[in-house]
């Protein structure tokens, strides 16, 4: 049975995982309402733009307190070492995770400036 902190815990990346799911979603609308051959509609666009904004900063933040409470999570300790180090690898790959949407969110600011 897998206890209450880890099945909350695999509910909220879960919904992390939705929220990207819905992320990548706007940007294609977006994308579609850029490439329409009528032009793009600016109330469409910006309503999107603004979903995806929300979206991320929710996403951000908690992919960041996952990481926070896995990282103080110990669960192997005093065990073998393979189920240490995979942990350990569990955190940086949420860490790299983060970084890159880091990097989406900025490369989203830049083309918001631009537009």
């Amino acid at each position: 049975m897998i206890p209450q902190s880890q099945s909350s815990s695999l509910q909220r990346l879960q919904l992390v995982e939705k929220r990207i799911v819905r992320v990548l979603e706007l940007a294609g609308a977006v994308m579609e309402e850029l490439g329409n051959s009528q032009g793009p509609r600016n109330d469409a666009v910006a309503a999107h733009c603004r979903e995806f904004m929300i979206a991320m900063k929710e996403i951000q933040t908690t992919l960041r307190e996952e990481i926070k409470s896995a990282c103080e999570y110990r669960p192997f300790e005093k065990c073998d070492y393979n189920a240490r180090i995979a942990n350990e690898i569990c955190c940086k790959k949420l860490e790299y995770v983060i970084e890159k949407l880091d990097t989406m969110q900025q490369n989203l600011e830049q083309s918001m400036d631009d537009v």
